[in-house]
């Protein structure tokens, strides 16, 4: 969940108006739409309803937050927006709706940092780490890899904190709002750091070392539109206190460059290797500007790493199915994590990402044409974009899944925090 959900209508208590996604293709069925000012206002909204759902920033894709026409929506958006960093502990405590764009800039004010950032600066740090959003690295984790402790309003009313020392907590961070509603959570930070990137063109699939290329920056994203065999773009984001990396695979860009063919680069992050602080650079985006119109549908997948070339040469041969409705694909990597319902669970991943064009109808034949030729490598969807494999095949994807479902039972045990995407996961 990222960027802006749009509105219409009525978005205060009361009735729903018309609330969509940020790219409005999911129309949300709550029958209210509430953005509380306090939060006795939200532990009363939540007590006193029997279908809750919350609304992140509005970026998911499918109907993960859509609480159906039995509930009721909610937004942390209206809550005080809360940053205290803790420059002795290196941590931060952050209010859920606080997006990464600010949090950064408050954190990057006390000389700290943190490991890493998605591609949008203008997600929400709540509904990211709890889909299981990540940004790029070898030895970078999902965002949520920073979570100590988690804050969130339960069914009843009442405010629970479960940190790293408790033994639920591996299955509280990356939970699909099927816990509670979060209203904090507490991350680890480090001293501040500059990263400098560099975009570079023209990369072969035929002989890729993708481990070498995957490892050449502290942060790296392969682009490619599928239309040919390759990939057009490779962005290097070197950390300027570690040593540089020679990129011997493709030509270095002469000019700043956006991911999807045709589009202006005015609004990406700085390239041709200036550098600057780490919050202005590892998103692709600047935080200041819309990156995109929303006219998209997006799907992304996480692989064991070892299958990646498998993979690619595998989308490689239904190329022409998928570039008929691609507006870019990003290949990334991401560390292992112990997030029980994490994409990246247990094993360290290759992420392919696809945005689509905004068609619902030309999509879908080719969403599920690209996951059969993706099967053999056991791929795990990301819990907030589209996609078709069924929740049984999804449950046996995940070691822990049993300790998960326990723990909805456990911590929501009326099912307040369901709804037809989650049921339909659990199995029940």
């Amino acid at each position: 969940m990222a960027e802006t959900a749009g509105t219409t209508g009525r978005t205060g208590a009361g009735g729903a108006g018309t609330v969509t996604n940020w790219a409005r293709t999911v129309t949300y069925a709550a029958r209210e739409f509430h953005r509380p000012r306090t939060p006795e206002e939200l532990a009363a909204l939540v007590a006193g309803n029997t279908r809750v759902r919350i609304l992140g920033s509005g970026h998911s894709f499918n109907r993960i937050a859509d609480p159906g026409p039995d509930g009721i929506l909610v937004s942390t958006a209206g809550l005080p927006q809360t940053v205290d960093v803790d420059t002795a502990a290196r941590t931060v405590r952050v209010s859920g709706g606080v997006r990464y764009a600010e949090l950064a800039r408050t954190v990057h004010a006390h000389g700290l940092a943190l490991s890493n950032m998605a591609s949008l600066p203008h997600i929400s740090v709540a509904g990211s780490v709890a889909t299981g959003t990540h940004g790029s690295g070898v030895t970078n984790g999902p965002l949520a890899a920073a979570v100590r402790e988690v804050e969130m309003v339960v069914a009843d009313g009442t405010t629970r904190r479960i940190g790293r020392d408790d033994a639920r907590f591996a299955g509280v961070v990356t939970s699909l709002g099927a816990l509670g509603a979060v209203t904090a959570l507490t991350l680890d930070l480090e001293p501040a750091y500059g990263v400098e990137q560099r975009v570079y063109t023209g990369l072969p699939l035929d002989a890729l070392d993708f481990e070498a290329v995957a490892a050449a920056g502290y942060s790296v994203s392969l682009f490619t539109d599928w239309r040919r065999p390759g990939f057009r773009q490779v962005w290097v984001k070197r950390r300027t206190d570690r040593p540089a990396v020679d990129f011997p695979w493709a030509a270095p860009a002469t000019e700043p460059l956006h991911p999807v063919p045709g589009m202006p680069a005015v609004n990406c992050t700085e390239q041709l290797g200036v550098p600057g602080p780490w919050h202005e650079r590892l998103p692709h985006f600047r935080a200041e500007f819309t990156p995109s119109s929303g006219e998209e549908i997006q799907s992304e997948y996480l692989l064991p790493r070892p299958s990646a070339l498998g993979a690619l040469h595998a989308i490689d041969g239904i190329r022409d199915t998928v570039a008929g409705v691609l507006q870019t694909c990003e290949v990334r990597t991401v560390a292992a994590d112990a997030q029980w319902l994490s994409p990246a669970h247990g094993r360290d991943s290759v992420a392919l990402h696809f945005t689509w064009v905004k068609d619902e109808a030309a999509v879908l034949p080719v969403v599920r044409r690209l996951e059969e030729v993706l099967e053999p490598f056991d791929p795990r969807p990301h819990w907030g974009k589209v996609f078709q494999i069924p929740p049984a095949a999804l449950r046996g994807r995940y070691p822990r899944f049993a300790d998960f479902r326990d723990l909805v039972r456990a911590l929501d045990p009326s099912g307040t925090f369901t709804n037809a995407f989650v049921r339909d996961l659990l199995g029940h």
